[in-house]
């Protein structure tokens, strides 16, 4: 999953310049309680987030609607979001998502990163790749629920495809989406373990909230960096 809608201005932020802990807003906290009711009758045998409050909170929100019982959470920072750069030249929330809209775009020529300075996206695919490996690595479980980020999500996803860093640029991960992944694993041939034999995308960028999109046409981004009022609890 991606976790729900957050507000990158939002006052702790600000107050901070860290977006790491940026909260749901009410808003992103409906919309995981909508993929949690989607997922309400979905058994999980591990549950796990990247760890950022963002994440934590969606996941909890997804398990609070769920039917059975839920395991301990853990954190698996390999899939925490892709470290940006510095972004110059921009003042507004509109050319912040201008500049956001096509860096993705660029992700599979050598060298490449999020903004100057920032992650080079060989390195976060790596990673990224590294943590769903780990997690098949384990031992005795069926489902797992994952909660992380757009940009990292869609890397996985292009891994998945076999064609990594040049496939990322046509997966979009809309708020608190969910993805299903799954995976054919065989006894490693040297040594213990498991290996891949095949990785299957089931279904990518649901919307439980609004299954047939009807009306998003904006990106995600386009869409976080729009205008947004606080509500009162907020």
């Amino acid at each position: 999953m991606r976790h729900g809608h957050v507000d990158y201005l939002h006052r702790r932020v600000t107050e901070s310049g860290d977006t790491s802990i940026v909260p749901l807003t009410a808003l992103g906290r409906e919309q995981a309680t909508a993929s949690g009711k989607a997922l309400a009758h979905v058994a999980f045998d591990v549950v796990m987030s990247s760890g950022y409050p963002r994440t934590r909170e969606t996941m909890e929100r997804v398990l609070a609607e769920n039917a059975h019982r839920v395991p301990p959470a853990d954190t698996e920072p390999g899939m925490v979001e892709v470290h940006g750069g510095r972004i110059t030249g921009v003042s507004s929330r509109r050319e912040m998502a201008a500049a956001m809209a096509f860096q993705y775009d660029a992700a599979a020529e050598p060298g490449a990163r999020l903004f100057e300075g920032g992650e080079v996206f060989a390195d976060a695919i790596a990673r990224a790749s590294d943590a769903i490996q780990r997690l098949l690595a384990r031992p005795n479980w069926h489902t797992a629920l994952l909660v992380a980020h757009e940009g990292i999500n869609r890397l996985v996803l292009g891994w998945m495809t076999g064609n990594g860093l040049a496939a990322v640029q046509a997966f979009e991960q809309d708020l608190a989406c969910i993805n299903v992944l799954d995976f054919d694993l065989v006894p490693a041939e040297r040594g213990q373990g498991v290996e891949i034999a095949r990785r299957i995308i089931k279904a990518v960028n649901l919307t439980p909230y609004n299954y047939v999109k009807h009306g998003m046409n904006l990106t995600s981004l386009e869409f976080i960096f729009e205008r947004y009022e606080e509500r009162p609890d907020e």
